[in-house]
């Protein structure tokens, strides 16, 4: 919603005196994007919530008085009497702060389970209470959270572990993108590429090498896109959740991945 309405045609038309908070949450917002709302927006108070519908549904938050660079940059830290740690994915034992591991929280905000669905919910939740997000975080000192992706979307390339949010984050820095998603495709030798899905900020225009060529010398070679479409949308529920799923099946049909696919999966 924030990104269309920054690239609104008309957007410099208007302005927002009486705008001074809110809350960003629903999917996780780009950097950049939160620092255009509060300099062009002028909602300087700002916050991002985190949550899952599983957590009723907040878990993290920031404070309108925290610091901009923690208000932009994480997804704050834990509500009164809510439990956050981040976890080891394999082991399920709890990370040193600053290390990478997958988000769990406990408290009186987790559900008491799927209805009718007693394996969904132990999957879901622990023994010991704890509800696994799914999400990749980590958490400094002070107990901010950063939201660094989603286990399932993690991209296995040639046996290095890639996460799509540090790529998005790094592209959404070009100034002709308005909007990226990245995915995994099978591929043959390396058992996953990279692929990125590009939206284009109204009136530019782009290619792939260009994109690229963005990225040489500032992110690993490895993390460069092999791949990338552009597009004007990308698949969504009716709730405005990107469908990653369904990205990855429309670029192994379209790129004629079938047969890595296989192999990948076999």
């Amino acid at each position: 919603m924030f990104i269309a309405e920054l690239q609104h045609p008309e957007f410099e038309k208007f302005s927002f005196p009486a705008l001074r908070t809110g809350i960003m949450a629903g999917s996780p917002c780009p950097i950049e994007v939160m620092k255009q709302v509060v300099e062009r927006m002028g909602a300087r108070e700002i916050t991002i919530a985190y949550g899952q519908t599983e957590s009723s549904p907040v878990i993290t938050q920031t404070r309108t008085d925290d610091p901009i660079e923690l208000r932009v940059s994480t997804v704050g830290r834990a509500l009164p009497n809510v439990e956050v740690k981040i976890a080891d994915p394999a082991t399920g034992a709890e990370m040193p702060r600053g290390k990478q591991g997958e988000l769990c929280t406990r408290g009186f905000i987790v559900m008491k389970g799927y209805y009718n669905l007693p394996e969904a919910t132990a999957k879901a939740i622990d023994d010991e209470g704890w509800l696994h997000t799914g999400d990749l975080a980590t958490m400094d000192e002070r107990g901010y959270c950063k939201i660094t992706g989603r286990l399932k979307d993690m991209i296995i390339r040639g046996g290095e572990n890639i996460y799509p949010r540090e790529i998005e984050e790094f592209l959404y820095t070009y100034p002709k993108v308005a909007d990226v998603q990245v995915v995994g495709v099978p591929d043959l030798k390396y058992g996953e590429e990279v692929m990125a899905w590009v939206k284009l900020k109204d009136g530019y225009s782009a290619t792939s090498e260009e994109l690229r060529d963005f990225c040489r010398g500032k992110i690993a070679h490895y993390k460069i896109p092999r791949y990338v479409k552009f597009v004007s949308e990308f698949p969504m529920t009716v709730t405005g959740k990107i469908q990653k799923y369904k990205m990855r099946e429309v670029a192994i049909e379209e790129l004629g991945l079938d047969a890595a696919a296989h192999v990948a999966t076999a």
